[in-house]
């Protein structure tokens, strides 16, 4: 049964693997699933990670290995030669995870990986799905699946489907061909339990089925299993022929770590990092952008620098600097991030036109009520009525720009093929701290005139 992984187990397992418990440790492994053992994996250095595997039959062992993180795996197949990782690992995983895993070994490596796979249709199902790129259909799906001939009577749509259904781990649907292999349907195991070992498939199938081509996009491919609740999807290729199936969890893990790297991407990180990653590693994911504020914040000085003179003058201004830069960079943050997950969820409807407009009203409405809001404080706290206008009208308009300009960005990254995410990031935030002190001093300029 499932179990929650406390220090104090962790500690109790390594003190067990260094006084070689073996019955202690069988009888603790026997209790819990793949992904808890590979938690504890994770927690634990490489060669007791090593000692604790070879315990594990196996076939569990290899899904152990799936459930690890990248890292800690990469460290524990080194160990492994090709022999070993072709017969102890691959033979005991889905097409999916095996291609997978093999994406993960050096270039030098995989080759011969391949070459010793005992099961040559197995060899020949992974070097397959190694072909498509990174991010499709094809790169998710796996070939095992259960498929019958339309042309079949029930008695033998039962035969064939039991040799098949050895060779899979999970039955969620069966798919109905035709002689060239085409999907025309699917086959409902209650119709076929309540039929006639004499009828015939084409009188038993449904022929409403959907499906996705190998080359389409896995956002594509998650959006359509969630707007349809499918927990599996069949693949085929350009001529309608059934190639492979994708099964909700590989969707899952498709849509976490995506929301990993935007959520990295938002937070001004360009590679996909772990706390457990090398110093040098850690380094390059995060310098860029925060180089790219530096950048920002010395083009911010210069802005300020360049109403040096005014500042000298209405001293006062400078009380209400960091407000308007922070405004600025929370309202593009806001409207950046619904354009972001409108985009991800393939949900964002009209033109850009109406969205911009859409969003400047929303701009204006906020910007009015905050702008209030600041005009009645400073009324009263501010030391002159010039100073209460001039960051009232200057937080308006600030608002209204950072409304739109969080809007824009974002669609303009997407059409030019370009992670969206990055719009809400350090990119949005710097820019609109820019632009907001900019204008913040020109309308100070211009209402000190008219006020002062």
């Amino acid at each position: 049964m499932s179990q929650l992984i406390t220090k104090e187990k962790i500690e109790e397992i390594r003190e067990a693997i260094e006084n070689n418990q073996v019955d202690f440790l069988l009888t603790m492994l026997n209790e819990l699933y793949p992904p808890d053992i590979a938690e504890i994996i994770n927690r634990i250095d490489a060669n007791e990670a090593r000692y604790l595997l070879s315990l594990i039959h196996k076939e569990e062992a290899a899904e152990v290995l799936m459930e690890l993180e990248e890292d800690v795996r990469e460290d524990l197949l080194r160990f492994l030669s090709s022999t070993e990782l072709a017969h102890d690992v691959i033979d005991n995983l889905d097409s999916d995870d095996a291609a997978d895993l093999i994406n993960e070994l050096p270039g030098n490596i995989r080759q011969d990986v391949l070459s010793k796979i005992i099961d040559r249709n197995q060899a020949q199902n992974i070097a397959d799905l190694l072909f498509y790129p990174e991010n499709t259909a094809g790169s998710l799906m796996a070939k095992e699946l259960v498929k019958v001939n339309i042309d079949w009577h029930v008695v033998t749509c039962i035969r064939e489907m039991r040799a098949q259904a050895a060779q899979v781990d999970k039955v969620y649907q069966v798919y109905v061909v035709n002689d060239s292999n085409v999907l025309l349907g699917l086959l409902s195991l209650e119709r076929l339990l309540i039929a006639s070992p004499r009828d015939h498939i084409s009188e038993l199938y449904d022929p409403d089925v959907i499906s996705v081509k190998a080359y389409q996009k896995a956002e594509e491919v998650a959006s359509i299993m969630k707007k349809y609740d499918l927990i599996a999807l069949p693949v085929v290729d350009e001529l309608g022929r059934l190639i492979g199936r994708i099964t909700i969890d590989d969707v899952l893990d498709f849509v976490h770590e995506e929301a990993e790297k935007d959520y990295q991407l938002m937070s001004g990180i360009s590679h996909d990092i772990e706390t457990s990653d090398e110093v040098w590693k850690l380094t390059q994911g995060r310098l860029f952008w925060l180089l790219v504020a530096l950048f920002g914040g010395i083009l911010g000085s210069r802005v300020i620098s360049n109403y040096e003179n005014q500042i000298s003058i209405y001293p006062e201004m400078a009380f209400f600097m960091p407000l308007i830069a922070a405004m600025a960079g929370n309202v593009g943050v806001q409207s950046s991030a619904l354009i972001v997950q409108a985009l991800a969820n393939n949900s964002f409807t009209g033109s850009l036109m109406n969205k911009l407009g859409k969003e400047l009203l929303v701009g204006l409405i906020n910007g009015l009520a905050c702008s209030l809001i600041l005009l009645v404080y400073s009324y009263f706290f501010a030391p002159s009525f010039a100073l209460s206008m001039t960051v009232s009208v200057a937080l308006l308009t600030v608002i209204l720009f950072a409304s739109m300009f969080g809007t824009f960005v974002p669609l303009a990254l997407h059409r030019f093929k370009i992670d969206p995410a990055l719009a809400t990031g350090p990119f949005i935030t710097t820019s609109n701290d820019i632009v907001g002190l900019f204008i913040y001093f020109s309308i100070g300029r211009l209402m000190y005139g008219m006020f002062g």
